[in-house]
């Protein structure tokens, strides 16, 4: 099959967890004998060269604004896919590219809509930014041949809100170990003597959240804070603030690092309270890492009772609470590393992922030759 990948940043993957998803899965489509085109903003994705690991890659341009980027660049993605591309699917990603994604159905190209985590709940987002984004989720079921969602508390949303029905395919995760402490020397850190956060620093990720329970710990132990974000500088300037000694600002860090980092960190945090199933838990566990998760619904789902949660209502004081009582019991932790590693082989394998994708994408092709509306 022919397929296109439309909506995000494009690869190599090196900003979120949608890029690592395209980049796992289109790589592995490729490699099944699948043409896959990724389309790509060039104001993000800075490697050269026209094809990446067997995947084609095509950069076109975009507005490179906090509320235009996506939306420019899925835009003249359709057109240059429905023109030249002659795909036999297009799969978009991010319910908020559902206004152009019954575009290529036009010209007998059934598409598949990964609608993410429900992102008109996210606080970045302007209030016209918001209204857009729920508009755009109403759209989506519409607007796609198949909706996707990678969260069964999603898919349960769009089955009782809009009545529409998806294929739940989950997110995956790929952790090879990394040898070596060559990322933590950098950052002047020892294997298992650090708490780890790794996200885009925006306030519903809730950095601040776990920087304000470190500072209640009595602990020699370190935060360590992996992330940025553009159009968030006030926020993160806060953050730095407010985190007192023992906290490590790294910026982005990727790759060989990012696996490094969490391979070897005592406990990882994730406070965020909206999205759905969140790459970086999912990630996180198959690290083999003891999981904090805020009660955030999408959350509890993916970590099953191989994680822990603290109550994102009661915030800091409840987190602080959780992280102090592992701390105190490392018994716990190693128990929760081995439940980590063992859901994350279980339920969230890339190459069973791939399969699920691959299947979706041929039951469309079929139904299209078979003549049924697209």
């Amino acid at each position: 099959m022919r397929i296109a990948m439309i909506g995000t940043r494009g690869i190599p993957g090196g900003y979120s967890g949608f890029e690592t998803a395209v980049e796992e899965l289109s790589v592995r489509l490729a490699a099944r004998g699948h043409d896959v085109t990724v389309y790509c903003r060039p104001h993000v994705i800075k490697y050269q060269g026209e094809e990446y690991k067997g995947v084609k890659l095509v950069k076109l341009p975009t507005v490179p604004e906090k509320h235009l980027d996506t939306f420019a660049h899925t835009c003249i993605s359709t057109f240059h896919a429905m023109i030249k591309g002659r795909y036999d699917v297009a799969i978009y990603f991010i319910a908020g590219n559902s206004p152009f994604v019954f575009l290529p159905r036009l010209t007998g190209v059934p598409t598949a809509l990964n609608v993410d985590g429900l992102d008109s709940q996210r606080e970045k987002w302007s209030a016209p930014a918001k209204f857009y984004l729920r508009l755009a989720e109403r759209l989506a079921p519409i607007a796609a041949t198949q909706i996707i969602t990678d969260s069964q508390v999603v898919r349960r949303y769009y089955q009782d809100r809009f009545g529409a029905s998806s294929v739940y395919i989950p997110y995956g995760a790929d952790m090879p170990q990394v040898e070596g402490t060559k990322w933590l020397d950098r950052f002047g850190i020892e294997p298992r003597e650090y708490i780890l956060f790794v996200g885009r620093l925006v306030p519903e990720n809730c950095a601040h959240v776990l920087v304000e329970a470190f500072r209640r710990l009595d602990t020699d132990e370190k935060l360590v804070i992996v992330g940025d974000a553009p159009y968030a500088d006030e926020y993160i300037r806060e953050l730095k603030r407010n985190a007192g000694k023992n906290v490590i600002f790294t910026g982005y860090v990727f790759g060989e690092g990012y696996r490094q980092l969490s391979q070897n960190a005592l406990l990882f945090v994730v406070p965020t309270v909206v999205g759905g199933t969140h790459p970086v838990i999912v990630e996180a566990l198959a690290a083999g890492n003891c999981v904090i998760v805020s009660d955030h619904e999408p959350n509890l789902e993916t970590v099953g009772d191989a994680g822990i949660s603290f109550s994102a209502r009661m915030g800091a004081a409840d987190l602080g609470e959780k992280i102090s009582a592992l701390l105190a019991n490392p018994e716990m932790i190693e128990k929760y590393r081995v439940l980590a590693k063992e859901r994350a082989q279980k339920v969230y394998n890339w190459d069973k992922i791939t399969e699920q994708y691959e299947q979706l994408c041929n039951d469309l092709v079929k139904k299209k030759r078979a003549g049924n509306k697209t």
